[in-house]
């Protein structure tokens, strides 16, 4: 691996099927044990239920207000400094109930590529 610094790109965010908006950080085959994407979800959205099959996934929250669902567990309400520890598989969905976008890193380990996501809505359907 080579040292490297990686410049924001004004205007790469994208819509992603699971309902959020995506702007990929780092996410790269030179640097495979890890990837980092900054998540926008809208005022009043809910992402898809979904899981990362073999990847552990973190949300750091950065602005918004959200209600985070995992597996079996109850609704956690999370703001600005949270951090959501998602293991490899764990169905998962977030909320935004607040006034303002909710906004979050998503750092995945090994690095997010999209044969990993499972989109479990459509696997019920």
């Amino acid at each position: 691996m080579l040292p490297l610094i990686k410049r924001l790109e004004p205007g790469t965010e994208y819509y992603f099927e699971e309902g959020c908006f995506i702007t990929e950080l780092s996410n790269s085959e030179q640097d495979p044990a890890v990837s980092v994407a900054r998540a926008r979800v809208p005022v009043g959205g809910t992402t898809r239920w979904h899981a990362l099959g073999g990847v552990v996934e973190r949300y750091l929250i950065e602005a918004g207000q959200g209600d985070v669902e995992l597996g079996e567990l109850l609704p956690q309400k999370v703001s600005p400094g949270d951090m959501v520890l998602i293991p490899a598989g764990c169905a998962q969905r977030i909320r935004n109930i607040g006034s303002e976008p909710l906004v979050f890193l998503a750092i995945c380990s090994p690095r997010f590529q999209p044969d990993c996501y499972q989109d479990l809505e459509a696997e019920a359907g």
